[in-house]
């Protein structure tokens, strides 16, 4: 411990030794405990971001597992060959009364439901998916018309509700009691949904499925990653390697800058006027809502792709400058190969962001309901986001699983192209 002052400092009343006065100390303890309560503040706000994250995540899990489950019913089905002899034309296989079949073996489980209440309301049991089950069987092994069957057949999704315990699900008296007896028979139970990966969407909530919405946003990032990817690279190669400094790449730059903080909408928008009005392109397609993420991806590759190339070492391109080696060849055959991972890094996250998009594609008509998966660029479809939205809206209890299903299925999605972006990070990175 210093027990003197410095020279020609004079001693203060209560001086006990160079910044251990009780001044000294006091301000120091004050410091300290102004860190001590930063740091608490600091780590009350990561606990409690962290706790609405988890409150979010458990919510929308609760709410959506149960929809990888759908309710089913094994029935006795006779394939009567006066509805389904068709001689082998598979078209009129194909518009054979199935539902019909579907609700005559039901009948059968209930021989003192005779009136036509009674049967209706066994008949609302069934979803119209059943009949579709049904004409599928059928039509991959015509051998099976004239055979009594044992196929298991989609409930209604107030059945569903109501087998996977949602009060209020809609059921009168007569449907719980006739749904009891089934469940008692052993007939009733829960299999995993594969409709919910292969189907498309439909009004019926238990035949609702992501695939159309899945196949629309393949096709939408496809042509976004074809758009985006070669002009992003190539605007920011020349801008960080050819363009000469003045005010015009000044201006280009401050602007790229600033459209990565437009709203998305502002896309939907241009791409409505643009793409849409003036160029006569398909609503609702592929193609437009590609060009309009494109649009809205690019300044993130731009800046992603800058970024990687300023991180290569000048070192690099003077050797290959002093080697004899021209500019584009020292850019394109060293630097960047070197900035490649990167850009990728750039270029996942840009593509993750645009999986998540919502509002551009409201703009230009991907809100449409889409009951046929798309099968090119120009037919008309969704994406996942725009899906969970249209179920958000719709008023049957059911939807509210599919919306938190989707939500589910489209959070996997963002966190395997965040995770990649990751792993080529620390796979490829190289430390100068």
């Amino acid at each position: 411990m210093i027990d003197a002052a410095p020279t020609g400092t004079a001693r203060a009343p209560g001086y006990i030794g160079y910044h251990r006065s009780d001044r000294a100390v006091a301000r120091l303890r004050r410091r300290y405990a102004r860190e001590r309560r930063f740091k608490t503040y600091g780590l009350v706000a990561v606990l409690i971001a962290m706790g609405m994250l988890a409150f979010i995540l458990v919510d929308i899990v609760s709410k959506g597992y149960s929809a990888f489950v759908q309710t089913k019913v094994e029935l006795e089905v006779f394939l009567d060959p006066a509805e389904l002899d068709a001689g082998g034309d598979r078209a009129a296989l194909m518009g054979a009364n199935y539902q019909g079949l579907a609700n005559e073996a039901l009948y059968r489980l209930f021989p003192e439901a005779t009136d036509r209440r009674e049967r209706r309301a066994l008949r609302d049991l069934l979803s119209p998916a059943a009949g579709y089950e049904l004409r599928e069987m059928v039509l991959d092994d015509p051998g099976l018309i004239g055979q009594t069957v044992a196929v298991a057949l989609t409930l209604s999704d107030q059945v569903d509700q109501h087998h996977k315990g949602r009060t209020g699900s809609g059921l009168s008296d007569d449907q719980i009691a006739a749904y009891e007896r089934l469940e008692e028979a052993g007939l009733v139970a829960a299999r995993f949904n594969t409709a919910f990966f292969t189907s498309a969407d439909s009004r019926d909530p238990e035949m609702a499925g992501i695939w159309g919405a899945v196949k629309g946003s393949f096709f939408t990032l496809l042509v976004t990653l074809a758009i985006s990817f070669p002009i992003g690279i190539a605007a920011a190669v020349y801008l960080e390697e050819f363009a000469p400094r003045n005010r015009l790449t000044d201006f280009i730059e401050v602007n790229i800058n600033n459209r990565a903080a437009v709203p998305s909408i502002v896309f939907g928008l241009l791409g409505l006027a643009v793409f849409i009005q003036t160029f006569g392109m398909p609503r609702s397609a592929p193609l437009v809502g590609g060009l309009v993420l494109a649009l809205m991806t690019l300044p993130v590759i731009i800046i992603a792709a800058r970024a990687a190339l300023k991180a290569v070492p000048p070192s690099i391109r003077e050797a290959a400058l002093g080697m004899g080696a021209s500019p584009l060849q020292t850019v394109l055959h060293h630097v960047l190969p070197l900035a490649m991972p990167g850009i990728m890094t750039g270029t996942i996250i840009g593509m993750a962001r645009a999986l998540g998009e919502t509002a551009p594609l409201l703009m230009i008509g991907m809100v449409a309901f889409i009951v046929t998966p798309p099968s090119g660029f120009t037919d008309a479809s969704t994406v996942l986001p725009v899906q969970i939205f249209i179920w958000a809206d719709s008023p049957e209890r059911a939807f509210v699983e599919r919306t938190s299903a989707g939500i589910m299925v489209l959070l996997a999605f963002l966190i395997a192209m965040n995770g990649l972006a990751v792993w080529l990070r620390k796979r490829f990175e190289r430390r100068w």
